[in-house]
C-alpha cells in the first residue's frame, strides 16, 4: 500500500475582502506532495499560485481559508492555532521567498538570521547555534561563510542573498521546503546555480519540494509532477514529462507555445498569450480561460468544465475533453 502524501490539499477555496467586496483568488484547488518529491505549480502572474501556498503556512495576512483541506503529515491545518503553525513553520515546513531583498532584515547581520531559525526550533546555544550557521552557508555555497556570517545584506549580490534564504529554509531540515519563484530577477548563470543547489540539498536531507513558477524551463528541469493553473483554478496536471511533451489543456499549450526556441527567428515577435489574466472581481462567465482561448467552442463561454481524468496522474479542465458532448468541428476556432 502506499505510503499517504506528506501534504494533501483538497477543493482549497481562499478569498480576501476589499473595499468593493469579497474576492476567491484561488478556487477549489486540490494537489498532493509526496516525500522526497518536487511538485511545481506553474502559470502566470495572477493565477493564484502563491496565494496557494502561502494558504498551506497561514501566512494570508487578511485572506482567509473559506472551505476546502491542508492537511500535512496527516494533521488538519485549516482551522489550527497560531501556536502550532509557529511550530511548524521553519522546523517541519519552510519557505523560500521570491524577492531575498524585501524578506531579509537588513538590520541584522545574515548570520544573525540564519541562527534565528535554528535558536526558534533547536536546542541550541548561541555558540552552537553560530557554528551551524556556517556549516549551513558553507552548505548552499557562499564563499568564505565565517565573513558572510557578519555581512549585512545589502553587502551580498542578488544570488547570495537568495542562497542565504534557501540556507533559513533548510536550517532545521524540514519535510517540506516551499519556493515561491526564487530564481525571479536572477540571471539565467545565478539561477541555474540556485536550481542546482536546490536539487542538491533535496537529495541530501530527502526533502519534498513545492516550487512555485512562472517559467516552463524551470518546470522541466526541477519537477516530477506538475500543476498548470489560471484565474485560482487548476487547468491541468500530471507527471511533468506528459504534461510538457503532450498538454492537454489550451492554456497549458499557449504557456508552452510562448516559450522562444534556439530556431526562432531572431527577428521574430516574441510569442505570446493575447489579453491578460482576469482580476478575481472580474471572472468571464464559463471556462475562465475562453476570452483568450484559440480553441474555445460556444459552450465555453455560458459553462464552466469539470477537472477530467485523463489517466493516471493525468487530469485537465477542458470542454475538448467532454466525451458525452462530441465536438463540432464547426464550432472550434483555431484547432488544426
Amino acid at each position: 500500500m502506499p505510503s499517504p502524501p506528506l501534504l494533501e490539499v483538497r477543493d482549497l477555496h481562499v478569498q480576501f475582502p476589499t473595499p468593493t467586496g469579497v474576492i476567491e483568488a484561488v478556487a477549489g484547488v486540490s494537489f498532493t506532495v509526496a516525500a522526497g518529491e518536487t511538485v511545481a505549480v506553474v502559470g502566470e502572474s495572477g493565477s493564484g499560485k502563491s496565494v496557494s501556498s502561502l494558504a498551506v503556512l497561514g501566512l494570508l495576512g487578511g485572506g482567509r481559508v473559506t472551505a476546502g483541506s491542508i492537511r500535512f503529515a496527516g494533521g488538519e491545518l485549516v482551522g489550527a492555532d497560531a501556536e502550532r503553525l509557529r511550530r511548524l513553520r521553519g522546523a517541519e515546513i519552510a519557505m523560500v521567498f521570491q524577492n531575498p531583498m524585501s524578506s531579509l532584515d537588513p538590520l541584522f547581520t545574515v548570520g544573525d538570521q540564519v541562527a534565528e531559525a535554528l535558536r526558534a526550533h533547536r536546542p541550541l546555544t548561541r555558540k552552537d547555534a553560530q557554528r551551524r550557521v556556517v556549516e549551513l552557508l558553507r552548505e548552499v555555497g557562499l564563499p568564505d561563510p565565517q565573513r558572510r556570517a557578519r555581512s549585512y545584506p545589502h553587502e551580498l549580490s542578488g544570488g547570495q542573498q537568495q542562497r542565504v534564504m534557501v540556507a533559513i529554509g533548510l536550517a532545521c531540515e524540514p519535510a517540506l521546503l516551499i519556493a515561491d519563484e526564487p530564481t525571479t530577477a536572477l540571471d539565467v548563470t545565478v539561477e541555474a546555480q540556485i536550481l542546482a543547489l536546490l536539487r542538491r540539498m533535496q537529495r541530501e536531507h530527502g526533502t519534498a519540494l513545492l516550487f512555485i513558477t512562472h517559467d516552463m524551463g524551470v518546470v522541466a528541469e526541477m519537477a516530477d509532477h506538475v500543476l498548470v493553473m489560471y484565474a485560482g483554478r487548476v487547468v491541468e496536471q500530471g507527471p511533468v514529462a506528459e504534461v510538457l511533451s503532450a498538454p492537454r489543456n489550451p492554456y497549458t499549450r499557449a504557456l508552452i507555445d510562448s516559450i522562444p526556441t534556439p530556431t526562432t527567428p531572431r527577428d521574430a515577435p516574441m510569442p505570446a498569450i493575447a489579453g491578460t489574466v482576469p482580476h478575481p472581481s472580474e471572472m468571464p462567465g464559463g471556462c475562465r480561460f475562453h476570452p483568450r482561448c484559440p480553441s474555445a467552442l460556444d459552450r465555453c463561454a455560458t459553462g464552466e468544465p469539470q477537472l477530467y481524468d485523463l489517466g493516471p496522474g493525468r487530469a485537465s479542465r477542458c470542454w475538448l475533453h467532454e466525451v458525452d458532448a462530441p465536438v463540432n468541428e464547426e464550432e472550434v476556432s483555431g484547432v488544426g
